[in-house]
């Protein structure tokens, strides 16, 4: 069997790498997903860590460019478009334009995944229960949000006025976040993301009905669904 052009590692659940593999569709790149074991520590093998000291996933090996190596999930998204979407499918071209998807590519890397992470650990993997903290990043959560709702509810896209890899960057932990059980469940000042969030709900939507996105999700629900 022929060597595919990229090798993503990934997790089965993590949301970060399933951008990847969405993006990867969307430019109609062939890849080969792995699956780390983060009970066995995978992540941290020898074999992982030569490409990506972090330790972490996803981290990408595009073998058709000296088997070059990126981690960090927004950087990967920002390769893949530099390098293989010339005709900007799902990027920009204007300079102007081009700072603004980085604006929010640092944006959701710093302010999202972070505090939305948070609220999953603390809800779901912490030994014991700490409503303050868990009180705390929701909170952030909620404040993430309304900046979205701020932009969002003036326009239909966050960049260019087309969907990019900046809108798409937020879509797997928006799903973490509003999907059963949800890392907003239970807390007092959430109604439900159409209620509380009308902009950010319409694009939201509107992503989740992409062919890539519909895929790439059913390929994760049969990985979860397989044990892998």
């Amino acid at each position: 069997m022929a060597q595919p052009h990229f090798t993503l590692y990934s997790h089965k659940f993590g949301p970060n790498g399933w951008k990847v593999a969405i993006v990867l569709e969307e430019l109609g790149l062939e890849y080969e997903s792995l699956y780390l074991d983060f009970q066995k520590q995978e992540q941290k093998s020898p074999e992982h860590l030569k490409h990506n000291p972090n330790g972490r996933i996803p981290t990408l090996i595009d073998h058709k460019n000296n088997d070059f190596a990126i981690w960090e999930s927004d950087a990967i998204l920002l390769y893949l478009v530099e390098k293989y979407d010339p005709e900007g499918k799902i990027s920009v071209t204007d300079f102007q334009e081009k700072m603004q998807l980085l604006q929010w590519l640092f944006f959701q890397a710093s302010g999202q995944g972070p505090y939305f992470g948070q609220v999953g650990y603390f809800k779901f993997l912490h030994h014991e229960p700490l409503p303050g903290a868990i009180e705390r990043y929701q909170k952030e959560m909620m404040r993430v949000f309304g900046v979205l709702e701020s932009v969002l509810s003036e326009r239909e896209w966050l960049v260019g006025n087309k969907f990019t890899i900046a809108d798409l960057s937020f879509i797997p932990w928006n799903i973490v976040a509003v999907d059963k059980p949800g890392l907003l469940k239970d807390y007092e000042g959430f109604h439900g993301l159409e209620q509380d969030f009308p902009a950010v709900s319409r694009w939201h939507n509107a992503i989740l009905v992409r062919p890539t996105v519909k895929k790439v999700y059913e390929v994760k629900d049969q990985v979860n669904a397989e044990g892998h």
